[in-house]
């Protein structure tokens, strides 16, 4: 089988076309996994069963990442199907949202990780002769590493330069001369206002495209043309997750991702935050159209994901995409349902506040803090300006102020807004947070 016209196939697929493959992918995985998956077992009730429909399947228990966590120090999530002898890929979540949670990949696992990646590398044109440079820290958290082996399997030299300073990768891009940058966006953007600092220019560099996951934003239009326009590069979206796998990738307009499903179910169910008392109560004041996304992996076996909510708010489309007819996801991913919090009672989103930042050129980095005074939410927003001529008083007023009422015009939220010496902030080359909730 040539297997990327195979891809280019199933994507042009109609939408009943497409749930039959799915529907006879599932019942293939639930006959490999459920005989030897304990925690699925009992959370089906059976050892032994087949679906007949896709909605028939939207019946079944979801689950979520508090329900793999176990109770001893390994971290080791509960679903696993087999025996840890038989597994030769260890990863663990990054972290940033509580405890990290270990999961593991057999051999064959991984095969499907790197097979799934290669629907993702063909939306971003890459070649076996290009260089892909990893911008990433080599760490058991998942970062870069299935795209690692994707892009060796497809034949492309890959640049690795995790434990190096910033200013030695930039050094690595002039001297390696990569074609393909891989990192998050904050880390894009730090790479680039770096150089700027130190008289080089990146988007002179050799540097066409620049790969970016691990935090919303390479969907949205303002953080996008900014590193386009810092890199002189095209810029492509993708998003995964240790526990689920490499799931969709940018659009070819640059607006929206795909969920990749030929190898993923997609749902959108309401969202749900957990109220006092720990009680599931549904949201109803989101966006119309805002719903979290619910996926079932369809060729993992070691690590199985039965209709996960993975606490991604998207709002899907199914408007084609020229050749593809994947889900659309309007703007990648919006943020997530842990992210969401309320001030004043109005829900607020962290890439909606990146997107106004983000239309600042010369805001090189901020931090929202949101504490309270008696009984009122106050929030406070610091950033550091690249442009030194902005750092004089009068200019620090002035662009301190129109962010302000900028983002009070869009939230309709008072924030006060300072600007920081520069360095102040921290630049984290993983997922970066910025938003502190300090109630």
């Amino acid at each position: 089988m040539n297997h990327l016209n195979f891809r280019s196939e199933i994507q042009s697929r109609n939408r009943q076309e497409l749930e039959r493959f799915q529907l006879e992918r599932l019942n293939t995985l639930i006959a490999k996994v459920l005989p030897h998956n304990a925690y699925y077992q009992s959370r089906f009730g059976c050892s032994d069963f087949s679906v007949n429909s896709l909605a028939e399947w939207a019946t079944f228990p979801t689950s979520q990442k508090s329900d793999w966590l176990g109770k001893d120090s390994s971290g080791l999530a509960l679903h696993h199907t087999f025996a840890e002898d038989k597994y030769r890929r260890y990863h663990r979540t990054s972290g940033t949202r509580g405890h990290p949670m270990v999961i593991l990949d057999t051999q064959e696992d991984w095969q499907w990780w790197i097979d799934t990646w290669q629907y993702v590398l063909d939306a971003c044109g890459i070649l076996a002769t290009d260089r892909i440079m990893m911008a990433f820290s080599f760490g058991p958290f998942i970062g870069f590493w299935s795209a690692h082996d994707a892009c060796l399997h497809r034949g492309c030299m890959v640049i690795p330069c995790g434990g190096m300073s910033t200013a030695a990768r930039i050094e690595l891009i002039q001297t390696a001369r990569p074609t393909v940058l891989f990192s998050t966006p904050s880390y894009a953007m730090h790479l680039a206002q770096d150089a700027s600092t130190r008289q080089i220019d990146l988007s002179k560099s050799s540097i066409r495209q620049v790969f970016v996951a691990g935090e919303p934003g390479g969907s949205l239009p303002a953080v996008r043309s900014r590193i386009e326009s810092m890199f002189g590069a095209s810029v492509m979206d993708h998003a995964g997750a240790t526990e689920v796998g490499p799931w969709g990738f940018g659009s070819s307009d640059g607006t929206a991702m795909h969920v990749i499903e030929s190898e993923f179910i997609a749902e959108f169910l309401p969202v749900e935050r957990k109220a006092s008392g720990d009680v599931a109560t549904e949201v109803n004041d989101l966006a119309p159209g805002v719903l979290e996304l619910v996926l079932t992996s369809l060729g993992r076996i070691g690590a199985p994901v039965f209709r996960y909510r993975t606490g991604d708010l998207v709002k899907p489309s199914f408007i084609q995409d020229g050749k593809c007819n994947f889900v659309r996801l309007e703007s990648g991913v919006l943020g997530r349902t842990d992210d969401m919090f309320v001030i004043r009672g109005v829900n607020v989103f962290p890439t909606s506040i990146d997107a106004i930042v983000r239309s600042f050129p010369s805001i090189s980095d901020y931090r929202l803090t949101v504490t309270k005074k008696g009984a009122m939410d106050e929030l406070l927003l610091e950033f550091e300006s690249s442009n030194r001529v902005e750092s004089t008083d009068q200019h620090q007023s002035s662009i301190a102020s129109r962010l302000a009422e900028m983002l009070s015009i869009q939230l309709n939220l008072r924030f006060e807004v300072n600007q920081v010496s520069d360095g102040h902030l921290p630049r984290p080359e993983g997922k970066a947070r910025r938003i502190f909730d300090r109630r």
